[in-house]
């Protein structure tokens, strides 16, 4: 296929977006649950320890 039609690009770049926004947003959020969950529970230890 040395032509593709116009609406097979739509789709690719759509496609290709979502994948891209998936993928950034499993990242993001995988980092900001690691670095959340390091704080927090440093957090609770400090304040598990005042408590007892």
């Amino acid at each position: 296929m040395p032509q593709m039609a116009p609406i097979n690009w739509l789709f690719m770049f759509i496609y290709f977006l979502i994948l891209f926004y998936i993928l950034m947003n499993l990242i993001y959020f995988n980092f900001l649950k690691k670095n959340k969950n390091n704080k927090l529970n440093k957090i609770l230890m400090k304040n598990y320890n005042k408590f007892i």
